[in-house]
């Protein structure tokens, strides 16, 4: 499934922007609707374009999706199947109303996962690669449909175009500048696992929060 591109170097700029990106999530803290339901196409269009990049699991997960893409040989096929799975969670949740078991852990885990085969010496089994994406989609999908739930079918299609639109941008960027820079002659030598790690460990903080939320009471 991978090339014959050497795997072996990293350019330290693709973790730059992870890095960067996924702090800078702060600043990006408010819906770009506030909060309210999308009433018209224009709304669900912003509304969609902001959701993948206000949380730092969704955004975590893209950014490293695309760069743990960049040395497949289907790069662009895997990207596209994580977000015909997100369109397809998200109408499940918002147009079917049918609610996803355990969706925090599973979103959580799917960015320890991507980070595990960011880490991999080895390319990973072409079918476990797909598995993880598609499920993935579907339950980081049903967790965007959140922004959504009682609109009408015209915002809730510009919703959907919105944020598969930006997931797309953000994969397809990642995957280009990962093999530009890692050809470069000056570019700075890392593993890709070093890149995995961070992405890995982004999940496991948030897989913390999360059990230390469901299983340790508030004083």
């Amino acid at each position: 499934m991978y090339k014959s591109l050497s795997r072996s170097r990293l350019p330290t700029a693709a973790l730059a922007v992870l890095a960067v990106a996924t702090t800078a999530t702060a600043a990006l803290a408010h819906h770009p609707m506030g909060g309210a339901t999308p009433t018209t196409f224009w709304q669900g269009f912003l509304s969609g374009l902001g959701h993948p990049v206000i949380g730092i699991d969704h955004l975590a997960f893209v950014l490293a999706a695309g760069i743990a893409c960049a040395f497949l040989s289907s790069r662009l096929l895997v990207p596209a199947l994580f977000i015909a799975a997100t369109i397809a969670g998200c109408l499940l949740t918002a147009g079917l109303g049918v609610t996803l078991p355990a969706a925090e852990f599973i979103i959580a885990g799917s960015v320890i996962a991507v980070g595990a085969i960011a880490m991999l010496d080895k390319p990973a089994n072409p079918a476990v690669i797909a598995a993880v994406f598609a499920v993935a989609g579907l339950f980081h999908g049903g967790a965007y449909a959140e922004a959504v739930v009682g609109s009408e079918a015209s915002p809730l299609v510009a919703y959907l175009v919105g944020f598969g639109s930006i997931q797309a941008a953000i994969m397809f960027a990642a995957v280009t500048v990962t093999r530009a820079l890692s050809k470069g002659a000056t570019a700075v030598a890392l593993q890709p696992r070093f890149a995995g790690a961070i992405v890995a460990g982004v999940g496991m903080a948030f897989l913390v929060e999360i059990i230390e939320t469901v299983w340790i009471p508030t004083a």
